[in-house]
């Protein structure tokens, strides 16, 4: 206890680092083999990853909550909390761009567009982004003045409207948390949490420390309505009433200069509402398309319809997918080989597996899915040209690809 109250940063991410050393060993190794180097390797490495970004942002989320809990009795204790809290905003920044992609949310994507596969669509109104990041940094703005200039330097009336701004900002995180709260998004809750409970410390320590402070005469006193409202707001245990009736005046002036550049006046109960897929949605989204990771697949429902040219829905392991020529081409010439050069068939078929999966992975963006459709237009041209030497139809299989029906082979001893 010692080590970690002289140290505490370095104590936290030595603790997250042995619970992360812990972790790795109860998963890792029932999957070990031999215990080589390599293994030894894998195994540092992985107990790295997990003490520094799956551990330490829920011993962050524990220290601030203990902060919220006890306060701060000391100098010291005020400074160190000052700089977990800072420790957790921007880690809590990289953390959240860290984890987004390992989700399927489609951030540009409106409840009324049709996805695929288990894409899901933005958990915020597109339209609604420049209201919301609004609130947020008004919020993020209203945390700064009031953590970052002295109490002694600050009106009461400046210190309430800071906490109206954090309000603000706080509501944007619960309703974060209220429209994404599932178990499978869990993680993207945890930094709007700590966001709140860094607002209600804050809050709470500034109030102590008001309290804390030598009563002052002013010349105010000399007027009796100035001199009420002054006692009012000098009293920190009505800073919070305070704040929250003038939360409303500072949200009205900040969604009346967003009306003026284009933003609807609802837009903040829209940005949550009008959503599919999420807890305060009301709409209801278009079923999502099935389409296969072989990565022509995903060109061809993923790139833009003017270039790629979908034909029609097909089948592709008992799953509907969508065709284009080019697609239609590819697998007729797969066919083709695999009947007449098999043992080959087999070995492309393993490098292509191998290979062009992980491609499709990383085909995110129509623009992307266009790119690959061009690069492989030469190929494209090699493989009909292969079909129209070998096949007596060639037409007609490329037509009844992905169709369900097969296409009848050569009969024995003769060659198409």
């Amino acid at each position: 206890m010692k080590f970690i109250r002289n140290h505490p940063y370095l104590g936290s991410v030595l603790f997250s680092l042995g619970a992360g050393f812990l972790l790795s060993l109860i998963f890792y190794l029932p999957y070990a083999g031999s215990a080589g180097i390599t293994d030894l390797i894998f195994l540092l490495f992985l107990c790295f990853c997990c003490g520094i970004f799956l551990v330490y942002p829920f011993v962050l989320t524990a220290i601030n909550l203990l902060g919220l809990i006890l306060g701060c009795r000391d100098e010291w204790q005020r400074r160190t909390k000052k700089a977990f809290e800072a420790i957790t905003i921007l880690l809590g920044f990289l953390y959240s761009g860290l984890v987004l992609p390992f989700y399927e949310i489609q951030f540009q994507a409106d409840w009324d567009q049709t996805l695929a596969n288990a894409q899901v669509h933005s958990p915020v109104l597109t339209a609604s982004w420049p209201t919301v990041i609004t609130l947020a940094c008004i919020g993020i703005l209203g945390y700064l003045v009031l953590s970052l200039v002295p109490l002694n330097k600050m009106p009461p009336l400046a210190i309430v409207s800071s906490i109206s701004a954090m309000y603000a900002g706080a509501a944007v995180c619960l309703l974060w948390i209220l429209q994404v709260m599932k178990e499978s998004y869990f993680l993207l809750c945890l930094f709007p949490i700590n966001c709140l409970i860094i607002a209600a410390s804050t809050i709470r320590d500034k109030a102590a420390e008001w309290n804390r402070r030598k009563e002052e005469n002013t010349r105010i006193a000399s007027v009796p309505l100035l001199n009420r409202l002054d006692r009012l707001l000098s009293r920190s245990a009505l800073w919070p009433v305070a704040a929250f009736v003038l939360m409303w005046p500072l949200l009205g002036l900040a969604i009346g200069i967003l009306v003026l550049f284009g933003q609807e006046p609802d837009a903040v109960i829209r940005a949550w509402t009008q959503t599919s897929d999420w807890n305060l949605s009301q709409l209801q989204a278009p079923q999502n398309v099935y389409y296969d990771e072989h990565y022509l697949c995903t060109v061809a429902a993923g790139g833009h319809r003017k270039l790629v040219k979908p034909l029609r829905a097909g089948i592709r392991h008992g799953h509907p997918v969508i065709v284009n020529r080019q697609l239609c081409v590819a697998n007729a010439f797969e066919q083709i080989l695999e009947e007449h050069i098999p043992l080959f068939h087999r070995h492309l078929r393993h490098f292509y597996d191998t290979y062009g999966f992980p491609l499709a992975r990383m085909i995110r963006s129509p623009y992307t899915a266009d790119l690959i459709y061009l690069i492989m237009k030469p190929l494209e041209l090699l493989f009909l040209l292969v079909l129209y030497s070998c096949d007596i139809n060639p037409e007609n299989r490329i037509a009844v690809q992905y169709t369900g029906s097969g296409y009848p082979r050569p009969e024995s001893g003769k060659r198409a």
